[in-house]
């Protein structure tokens, strides 16, 4: 076999089911030929951002493979790339690149050499007895250390070469769990427990290391309340006494107090990467930070106990450290801290109710979120946000359950992700009601990828808020608008849906949008896909106590 088929060969070993791509690779054809399912986006960087929402489902167990061709194809990957990155998404990438002896011959592009600052891990097969050892490498860098894409070149003349049949001896690496030393989980342990006022601060390796129920377990002992970073959403019940919520750059006021007032923070599968997109740390907090890759602690944020490993395994370390020190039932019912969170979120919704309520009319940002709150089944959903204003505004008050029930993204922000992203998470649970919440903005960036939903038959519900603006600058570049419109856009969303195969709802009233939602649903389980086209203000309020 070729190297194409060697490659096509042991994604089919390493369970692969399905693989993004476009336009043109023939390393399409030889995956196909294995059986594994091509699914053609309608550009290159949708088919790598479905790519990374369907790893985010799937924790480090099932991989997102994308295949592009070389030259154009691969330089246009790059916000994919550059997205799964920032947010340490094991994704596979499979671009074709110039022959070797004209790769360092200017113009043509390898996807190797250009992408090395924005991949965990980047490779050339120059030779085709390498093909083992190179996809093994790949294999194993997206399941140990610290996620991220993973990219592998295949030339165009080596593409087509016989690997000897010496070198197909691929053996599919295992993961690989660490935990942190005994030591270190005893003084982490001794500093939560006397802590005045200790916080968890939970990432989304907590998600990938499926260690929901062991957080939950171990807040409960400890009676330490949860925030969930903006990836780690879902990683925690925001139905729990204890949660106190999430956030990007806006979060509730149980969040912001705890974060601001603690004393303690236990960073729990997170970076903790200082972003503009998350909630800030204030200086002279202890911190007792958890996160598989050792390089990230003390990066951003000097640790008091570093605690490098696997989440579950680490708080499991912990829960039985907690339990050694005072008992299997711990502090449970022993504090107020649940009375103190039900105060704060009382006081907060209180301000917040009337704009989640609000029966004005072009619809409210606001009230679109309160009817998704009160009439989505939220077990057996997934929502994403997109970039900007839909991001800041449903990620306080959209309440996330069971994980993955909500998909958080955006260290860095590309608008129109939440389409493809989807379109992954539909692949990746099929039975899930699907929904991304974006804007008109977004909807230019990747809104012909309706198209994708529909001929993939991965059915979602895209809402658009069609505000006839940017929202997220509501207030910006007054004199470009004045003058020139800068700002201003128009659509009939529902319109181009209809025109790509998709159903599209146009909602002008506040009333109209729960029935709207129930259509969506129903249409949804029937495999159409809907789009959503809301009339809504330009909103510029923010929950982000500044």
């Amino acid at each position: 076999m070729n190297v194409m088929q060697a490659v096509a060969r042991i994604l089919k070993i390493e369970g692969i089911e399905w693989v993004s791509c476009f336009p043109s690779n023939n390393l399409i054809e030889a995956v196909a030929e294995e059986g594994i399912r091509t699914v053609m986006f309608r550009q290159e960087r949708g088919a790598l951002m479905a790519a990374d929402g369907y790893s985010r489902m799937n924790d480090r167990k099932k991989f997102g493979v994308t295949i592009t061709q070389g030259g154009p194809g691969s330089e246009n990957s790059m916000g994919g790339i550059a997205q799964a990155f920032s947010d340490n998404i094991p994704i596979l990438y499979l671009p074709g690149g110039p022959a070797l002896n004209q790769y360092a011959v200017r113009p043509n592009f390898s996807a190797s050499r250009s992408y090395q600052p924005v991949t965990k891990s980047s490779e050339i097969i120059v030779q085709p007895s390498q093909v083992s050892a190179v996809m093994r490498r790949a294999f194993h860098n997206l399941r140990n250390g610290r996620p991220g894409p993973v990219l592998v070149e295949i030339p165009a003349d080596v593409a087509t070469q016989e690997v000897p049949e010496a070198a197909m001896d691929y053996q599919p690496p295992k993961r690989l769990l660490q935990s942190p030393a005994a030591g270190d989980v005893k003084e982490a342990v001794n500093l939560l427990l006397n802590a005045k006022k200790p916080v968890i601060w939970s990432g989304m390796g907590v998600l990938f290391a499926q260690a929901s129920e062991e957080l939950r377990e171990l807040a409960e002992l400890t009676e330490i309340p949860v925030y969930c970073t903006m990836p780690g959403k879902s990683s925690f019940d925001d139905r729990h006494p204890l949660a106190l919520g999430a956030g990007s750059s806006a979060t509730s006021l149980p969040a912001r107090t705890w974060l601001q007032e603690s004393d303690v923070l236990f960073a729990v599968g997170s970076s903790m990467t200082r972003t503009g997109y998350g909630q800030p740390i204030p200086d002279g907090k202890v911190i007792i930070h958890n996160v598989e890759s050792i390089e990230d602690i003390n990066k951003d944020f000097s640790a008091d106990v570093g605690l490098p490993g696997d989440a579950k395994l680490t708080l499991q370390a912990m829960i039985d450290e907690v339990k050694g020190r005072i008992g299997d039932n711990g502090r449970k019912g022993q504090t107020q801290i649940s009375s103190e969170i039900a105060k704060l979120k009382e006081q907060w919704m209180a301000e917040w109710a009337p704009a989640l309520n609000s029966d004005e009319v072009p619809i409210g940002t606001y009230r679109v979120i309160g009817e998704l709150e009160r009439n989505l089944d939220k077990v057996n959903s997934i929502v994403t946000h997109d970039a900007g204003a839909p991001r800041d505004t449903i990620m306080p008050f959209y309440t996330a359950t069971v994980p993955h029930s909500y998909i958080g993204w955006g260290k860095t922000t590309h608008l129109g992700y939440g389409i493809p992203l989807m379109i992954g998470a539909k692949l990746a649970a099929p039975d899930k009601f699907c929904l991304n919440f974006m804007g008109d903005g977004a909807f230019g960036m990747s809104g012909l990828d309706i198209e994708t939903s529909v001929r993939a038959n991965a059915p979602i519900t895209t809402i658009v808020l069609n505000n006839g603006g940017m929202a997220t600058y509501p207030g910006g570049y007054p004199v470009a608008s004045e003058l020139f419109g800068t700002t201003h856009m128009t659509g009939d969303y529902a319109k181009i849906a209809e025109g790509m195969g998709a159903v599209g709802i146009t909602v002008t009233q506040p009333s109209e949008i729960a029935p709207a939602l129930a259509k969506a649903r129903q249409l949804n389980a029937e495999g159409r896909t809907v789009l959503l086209d809301i009339h809504s203000n330009l909103e510029a309020r923010r929950s982000n106590f500044a």
